[in-house]
């Protein structure tokens, strides 16, 4: 089983659940991408599964956890997406509620439903899946994963056990990125991006889209630092159609933003974000309230590409209130 860095607290608070007869039927993991979400929901899972625990810990060798490793045990569920925006469909919520009291055919005693990335999860859909998760059989686990609870409908997360999975340290990271074979060049520069978060440091190195992202990401905060709003809506304009890139490269940025912020306050504040340089030159630029109003800016965007609007609009829209701030 792969080792898990960081969030210490969680996987005891899970292994405690599994030892004293506790474990919840419907559990969120949330938190921040590339910060081990689906890595706990498989440890949950082999953990209700395992027959051979070790030190209240899955064993990770017998066949039920291999093959939960493998995504091949057939009594569990990852539920699929459907659609472009990726999201689960109400058809998609009345299947797996109907296959829910199909008892399981294997010797685990239970079966295991896992929703990953929920963040398109449709209210109907949720309002399908509320009743099975009020009153489940006993054999039947739900485990969801998602970047925020806001993601869900109260009456979902009020029959949720919540946990928040958080980054772990840079050293740690470190530690997990060269047990996976990587260099420590380029480490120390996925590092320098995403610190403790083992997920985007790990796609970072391996995959070239994201470091252009992250390039443009700094070029875009360098033209709000010398007030250049050509040079931001050129930048904007050349992120394309893709909203995923679009939604990651505002969502980098926001963070570069949160650091001037901090930094105003703190100059020897750790940063979040992927460009620390230029938190610290924007913070020499930057009010508290000019950073409030540009990551509200941001925000909005975000949201608008989220809704399915023109994504040249809401860039456009965006380098428009970002160069009225800061001029």
């Amino acid at each position: 089983m792969k080792k898990i860095y960081g969030n210490n607290l969680l996987i005891s608070n899970l292994c405690n659940m599994k030892k004293f007869g506790r474990t919840a039927h419907t559990v969120l993991f949330y938190g921040e991408k590339g910060t081990g979400k689906k890595l706990l929901a498989e440890l949950y899972t082999s953990l209700l599964m395992c027959r051979n625990p070790v030190e209240n810990m899955p064993c990770g060798i017998c066949s039920i956890c291999r093959n939960i490793q493998a995504h091949g045990h057939p009594d569990v569920t990852y539920v699929e997406t459907s659609g472009k925006s990726g999201g689960y469909s109400v058809d998609t919520a009345r299947k797996i509620c109907s296959d829910a009291f199909i008892k399981p055919n294997n010797n685990t005693a239970c079966k295991v439903y896992i929703f990953r990335d929920c963040h398109n999860m449709d209210v109907r859909t949720q309002n399908t899946l509320l009743k099975i998760i009020e009153e489940p059989p006993d054999y039947v686990y739900f485990i969801f994963t998602s970047e925020t609870k806001a993601d869900f409908l109260p009456t979902i997360i009020s029959r949720c056990i919540c946990f928040g999975v958080s980054p772990c340290t840079e050293e740690q990271a470190e530690k997990s990125l060269l047990e996976s074979g990587f260099n420590k060049q380029a480490i120390g520069k996925a590092i320098e991006c995403f610190h403790g978060n083992i997920g985007m440091c790990t796609e970072y190195i391996q995959n070239e889209n994201l470091r252009q992202q992250v390039d443009l990401t700094k070029m875009l905060t360098d033209s709000i630092i010398i007030k250049d709003e050509y040079k931001l809506d050129t930048i904007l304009y050349t992120l394309g159609k893709d909203r995923y890139a679009v939604k990651t490269v505002l969502t980098m940025l926001d963070k570069i933003i949160r650091d001037s912020a901090v930094l105003i306050h703190n100059p020897d504040a750790d940063n979040i974000g992927c460009y620390r340089m230029g938190a610290i030159k924007l913070s020499y630029i930057l009010t508290s309230r000019k950073a409030e109003k540009i990551h509200n800016s941001i925000e909005r965007a975000w949201h608008t590409i989220e809704c399915n609007v023109n994504i040249n609009l809401a860039l456009t829209a965006l380098c428009a209130e970002i160069t009225e701030i800061i001029i």
